[in-house]
């Protein structure tokens, strides 16, 4: 379809929702198959009792992400995104199908040999999940920031849906012989069959969305060298005359200005994350205390976590309580660290329905706030601008993952290995 364009505005833009429900399902794969493995946790902790598996497997993932992640940001203005987004989903299916086969392959048996295979695929989810969040999210913060909401919405799904997958697949096979693994199993098996629709949605289905190619014509007006492909496999494969009448406007801001610029938000994502990857999962898994929930408990946590941080992502929506204020946003995520003591004391002292409402109020900071940075972040700057900036968001976004995830294992200090 041709682009046309009308004082800057788009004449058609069908397919808006369409994207909006694509933007989803692809956010949702995203962290599928990593939020798979981490709602298996009961299992692994059953199979590697020694190795930690909760703590080692986010700490094994984390440096793939966030060092691939740098390269990628750093060179970002010359990376094809479309081969970049779809590297990064073969990545999730080949690797969801490889934690099948390995399973297996040693028929559920524990030792070091199959946990070193298990943090090997785990390294490569963060391979893939550096190819594709970073990807996706400079892809869509030169689209509407309903499309980046929908993508973050689609990521906390995952964890909303693994976890409610999680305790049926428990309760299935509860009283069945070997039925935890058998419920790792199936979960695998969904795993790698989404990530496949994924490869699909994005490689067949995304590109032709006639609102996609509005604003992929515009953002190569503007400058960008990244989407050349994505317009081609939408049927488009000439950029608009305009960037031959005026030059000037290839002219961008440098990584550099850009982050100066918003190093705000930057430090908004990071804090964020290493607070809640700090509690989220390990402490939750480990070291919560028994409960009258018994094996249940900790997945109830996980699951409560998930859907807050699922509902939190929505609340923006309604703009009369969208936090948009940079410094209410400083002021907002700072205010979260009080949980620390918070979660500290309730494990401590606390009963189980003060230890959900906590999780949950995590889960639903998590997600609010996370959807009020991105979807503020990028306003006013031209497309190549808005992708990179996007990266270097998801970057500071990683790295507070990675320092979350290491300083989670201080909650270890005076209870012994």
């Amino acid at each position: 379809m041709a682009i046309n364009y009308e004082n800057g505005a788009p004449v058609k833009l069908e397919g808006k929702y369409a994207a909006m429900i694509v933007c989803w399902l692809l956010g949702n794969g995203c962290l599928f198959s990593w939020n798979s493995m981490l709602t298996i946790e009961d299992y692994y902790v059953k199979l590697f009792p020694r190795y930690h598996p909760s703590r080692v497997l986010t700490l094994v993932y984390q440096p793939f992400a966030l060092g691939t992640l740098a390269i990628l940001a750093y060179n970002e203005a010359k990376i094809n995104t479309r081969q970049r987004n779809l590297f990064g989903y073969i990545i999730f299916f080949i690797s969801s199908l490889m934690v099948l086969i390995l399973d297996l392959a040693t028929s559920g048996k524990g030792g070091i040999g199959t946990f070193i295979g298990i943090c090997a695929i785990s390294g490569a989810f963060g391979v893939a999940d550096a190819h594709v969040q970073g990807g996706m999210i400079g892809d869509l913060s030169f689209m509407l920031p309903v499309f980046i909401q929908s993508f973050l919405a689609g990521l906390a799904a995952s964890g909303a849906l693994t976890s409610a997958l999680r305790l049926i697949t428990k309760a299935a096979f509860d009283n069945s012989k070997d039925g935890l693994r058998k419920g790792a199993i199936l979960f695998f098996a969904i795993s790698a069959f989404f990530e496949l629709l994924c490869v699909l949605l994005y490689g067949f289905v995304f590109p032709k969305l006639p609102i996609v190619k509005y604003y992929r014509s515009k953002a190569a007006s503007e400058g960008s060298k990244t989407v050349s492909a994505d317009l081609a496999a939408g049927g488009i494969y000439a950029q608009p005359q305009e960037v031959e009448e005026n030059p000037k406007q290839l002219e961008r801001l440098s990584n550099k200005e850009l982050f100066f610029q918003n190093i705000d938000y930057a430090l908004d994502m990071f804090l964020i994350y290493v607070l809640t990857l700090s509690i989220f999962p390990g402490f939750l898994s480990e070291d919560t205390g028994s409960h009258s929930l018994g094996a249940w408990y900790a997945l109830v946590l996980i699951a409560m976590y998930n859907v807050w941080d699922l509902i939190g992502r929505y609340i923006p929506l309604l703009k009369c309580i969208k936090l948009e204020s940079r410094k209410g946003l400083m002021i907002a995520i700072l205010s979260r660290f009080l949980l620390v003591p918070a979660f500290y004391f309730t494990a401590k002292y606390g009963d189980q329905g003060w230890m959900i409402m906590l999780t949950s109020f995590l889960g639903l900071t998590n997600g609010y706030l996370t959807v009020c940075v991105l979807t503020s972040a990028p306003k006013g700057y031209k497309g190549p601008e808005q992708n990179a900036l996007g990266n270097i968001l998801v970057l500071f976004l990683l790295g507070g993952i990675f320092a979350g995830v290491t300083l989670d294992w201080l909650w270890l200090i005076g209870k012994g290995w």
